[in-house]
């Protein structure tokens, strides 16, 4: 038993199945299809989120380009979903069936040698995670060997993050531009678009995420979190110590990169497009704001930060289309203000020590008025027995 509670306790795994319950049970009995497939959209942003607290909260290394990976793992996908969709008979009208409809409205009257291994499933899910992380492996093996770090290396995944959004504009046919991909209505002939699909899809993405936490936090706490945390309070010490910092730094960006691609991937299955306004800048800094609300330490809380943020940004856009921008930006600067540490951080500064304080009270309460009765009646006056008579010969008075 105690065993259990050490693991729980080291793995948090009481955070997770809360989390857990929530995500499987609570929101899919109280939410209409409409609003859970909302949830799973903001799910796939979680993948990212959780990234961040591995490359950011665990390795000190700031990325503002993670909406890049994020894009090239759901453009991987959309491929895969744009050639199935894109079959003779479905594309018979166009003047070079067989291939998507934006490049017959660009000439093209022949697939591109990189979009044939993306025919195949599974070569497609494969490159949903190697392609962001090959990317991410060249980004960091060239800055981090250099010992680029800090807002530099801040600036030039933004540098990144401008450069493929304009390479996929400007690529319009082969990448479908500024339109990007759209009308991806089937897997291998399942239809995405009901509500049972809806359904299965959000909780694939729940179990995938809930996968995710559980790696990261294994890493976490394994030898190589140690050294992560190490790395990102005392650089130099580690490097000196003998370990070779840039490559724990390149793998850890790479991991936030594959992450990322999941997410992208799972959104452009429930979504049903992919965009490369999911790319940019713009995306990228709100990704990293999702893991600041939650807390950039906490694999649970990132998640929770996700929720709250894509939650406050769809009620503000329904109910003030005129000032939701205002508004998220008030509640952003307000969480970040208020708590450095995010939700998280509240959690653990806050509401845990005042409710295992109230729970301590409570039992030094009990414990006392379990107490108080054998004490009282310590403190009853008793009554004494009743002397035998002595009798007069034996006191040496009377005759």
């Amino acid at each position: 038993m105690e065993t259990f509670k050490a693991i729980v306790k080291r793995y948090q795994l009481a955070s997770l199945l809360i989390l857990a319950i929530l995500l499987v049970v609570v929101l899919p009995l109280s939410l209409d299809i409409f609003r859970l497939n909302l949830v799973g959209k903001y799910l796939c942003y979680a993948f990212v989120a959780i990234g961040l607290v591995m490359v950011w909260g665990y390795g000190g290394v700031l990325s503002l380009g993670q909406g890049v990976f994020f894009g090239l793992g759901g453009y991987a996908m959309a491929m895969f979903l744009k050639l199935e969709a894109s079959d003779p008979e479905s594309t018979r009208i166009q003047s070079t069936p067989g291939i998507p409809d934006f490049m017959d409205w660009n000439q093209i009257t022949e697939l591109p040698l990189f979009w044939l291994p993306f025919k195949s499933l599974p070569l497609s899910l494969m490159l949903v995670v190697l392609v962001p992380m090959a990317l991410a492996w060249l980004i960091s093996f060239a800055m981090f060997k250099r010992r680029v770090g800090g807002v530099y290396f801040a600036i030039i995944t933004q540098a990144v993050a401008l450069i493929c959004t304009v390479l996929i504009i400007g690529q319009q046919g082969y990448t479908g531009g500024v339109n990007g991909m759209t009308d991806l209505k089937t897997l291998l002939g399942w239809d995405t678009r009901t509500d049972s699909a809806k359904y299965i899809l959000y909780f694939a993405c729940v179990a995938l995420l809930i996968a995710s936490i559980m790696l990261c936090r294994w890493i976490q706490t394994s030898k190589l979190g140690t050294l992560l945390l190490a790395m990102r309070d005392k650089e130099d010490r580690v490097r000196f110590s003998g370990y070779d910092v840039a490559s724990f730094k390149v793998f850890t960006f790479c991991l936030a990169a594959g992450l990322s691609g999941i997410g992208g991937a799972l959104f452009a299955l429930q979504v049903g497009f992919m965009s490369p306004s999911f790319v940019g800048i713009v995306p990228s800094i709100e990704m990293v704001i999702f893991a600041a609300v939650g807390g950039r330490m906490s694999l649970v809380g990132a998640v929770y930060g996700t929720l709250l943020v894509n939650a406050g940004k769809t009620l503000f856009s329904e109910s003030f289309p005129d000032l939701w921008l205002f508004l998220m930006a008030a509640l952003f600067i307000g969480v970040t203000m208020a708590f450095p540490m995010g939700l998280a951080g509240l959690w653990e500064d806050k509401i845990k020590p005042w409710w295992l304080a109230r729970l301590a009270a409570r039992r030094a309460g009990t414990g006392r008025a379990q107490t108080a009765l054998p004490a009282c009646e310590d403190t009853l006056p008793s009554t004494p027995a009743a002397t035998p008579a002595v009798p007069a010969r034996m006191t040496g008075q009377g005759a």
